[in-house]
């Protein structure tokens, strides 16, 4: 409540978790009563994190009439207020998460799933540490087709991608520059920025972090803020999959490495190669590739993104410094070895993303299991098993995949193979059209 006294401009606050597909679902409540949340908490039915990308009720679900669509606690995380840049009045963001009454983490709640896997960690004497890199494209969408923005500068838009132009970086100068200002106030780490290789895309790096919590917190309030700052200036930011049909799509990629009780990186052992637990990694991931694939892609126009030689991979491989594979390990020094991994795209959920990575990572750890041996040259050119094709493979791979039951709780899998199929039904009377309106601000 320290915050609120320090900023008396703050009239309202803004309580909010994320729903299973990363959105953000909350109240408004005036600033005078926000004392009242941090000691009783909030209430909101159990099933509004558990709602479709168009924010309905899921049908099958035992969370809406079979239960009475009854109420979870929501209370707020670690985050505390921090301020919302985008909104013309001054206004306050309280991050929360959901519960059972009686304090127990409720098991649909993606933040407590990742704290599920964290705590497994922690009983082992490890920690993750976690980057991510987040892209995105600045959209005119005023008009029946999407296209770059003008730029704030010129007044011209920019046809083409130029992949790290400072030309291009310089003609959204102001917009940029206030989104590091919002990151400061907000405390998220932003580090570099970069255009990428489509028109008006780009590429924002966030510091390592050893609370990989933290790290998922900063990756969904960082997509929140990019789109509402957005609007603000005119026009739209969106981390959708594949916004154009023809220009690379959206990633998220997420590097980590472990750290054991001492703080040692235990993907080192002083080689070029890196350790055998960076293998035993390696293999997990590997092995829960095609399981979590739903979660990497969740949306019908992922797979538009996961297509052969568009700078996202196809193909379930690892290698060195190759950014055709999945999962890379970047050229560094021995204490900085780590993993990339390069499934994910930009329109996942964050907290679900790391979830998934970080199991399937200790679930190589704990099988000590074995990859094959790292591919060299050129991944799309090679015989490797392939990632699920298509949204509705995804879907039944998730479905019946065994590492995906020993990452996530029983209950997230049916909320979200429930969330997945009313999606995919009620996707199909869709034209394109109304998909990317649909997705371009939602995810």
């Amino acid at each position: 409540m320290d915050w609120l006294k320090d900023h008396p401009e703050v009239r309202t606050i803004r309580v909010a978790a994320a729903d299973l597909n990363g959105v953000a679902r909350g109240k408004r409540i005036p600033a005078r009563f926000a004392s009242k949340v941090f000691t009783e908490g909030t209430r909101f039915p159990f099933s509004v994190l558990n709602l479709d990308i168009w924010g309905e009720d899921i049908e099958e679900s035992p969370l809406v009439f079979e239960s009475g669509d009854c109420d979870g606690l929501l209370m707020p995380t670690e985050r505390g207020f921090m301020p919302m840049p985008w909104l013309e009045a001054p206004t306050a963001l309280l991050p929360i998460w959901m519960f059972h009454m009686d304090g127990r983490p409720y098991d649909g709640d993606p933040r407590q799933v990742l704290a599920r896997v964290l705590d497994r960690y922690t009983a082992l004497g490890l920690t993750p540490v976690v980057a991510t890199e987040l892209e995105f494209f600045l959209i005119d969408d005023s008009g029946k087709t999407l296209r770059v923005p003008p730029s704030p500068r010129s007044g011209k838009r920019r046809t083409g991608g130029e992949t790290l132009s400072l030309r291009a970086l310089d003609a959204f100068d102001s917009y940029f520059t206030k989104l590091y200002e919002a990151c400061e106030e907000m405390d998220i780490p932003a580090d570099t920025a970069i255009s990428e290789a489509g028109p008006g895309q780009f590429e924002i790096n966030m510091m390592h972090s050893s609370d990989a919590l933290k790290a998922a917190d900063d990756a969904w309030l960082f997509k929140m803020l990019v789109k509402g700052l957005a609007r603000s200036h005119g026009f739209a930011a969106s981390f959708m999959a594949k916004p154009y049909d023809l220009w690379p799509g959206n990633g998220m990629h997420v590097h980590f490495s472990i750290l054991d009780r001492d703080g040692n990186n235990i993907f080192n052992d002083g080689s070029e190669k890196g350790s055998d637990a960076l293998r035993h990694a390696v293999a997990g991931c590997l092995a829960a590739l095609p399981g979590s694939t739903l979660i990497f892609a969740p949306h019908e126009n992922s797979f538009d993104r996961l297509v052969p030689n568009a700078h996202a991979p196809t193909g379930i491989g690892w290698a060195y410094e190759n950014r055709t594979a999945a999962l890379r390990i970047p050229a560094s020094g021995p204490a900085a070895r780590r993993i990339e991994h390069r499934v994910a795209g930009g329109d996942v959920n964050p907290y679900l993303m790391l979830a998934a990575v970080l199991g399937a990572a200790l679930v190589g750890l704990e099988d000590k299991m074995i990859p094959d041996e790292p591919l060299t040259g050129n991944a799309y050119a090679q015989s490797l098993p392939q990632l699920p094709a298509t949204w509705n493979l995804a879907i039944e791979t998730f479905a019946t995949c065994p590492l995906v039951q020993r990452i996530f709780p029983k209950e997230l899998v049916a909320n979200y193979l429930m969330t997945k199929r009313q999606e995919i039904h009620y996707m199909a009377e869709l034209s394109d059209e109304e998909q990317t309106e649909l997705y371009l601000d939602t995810v």
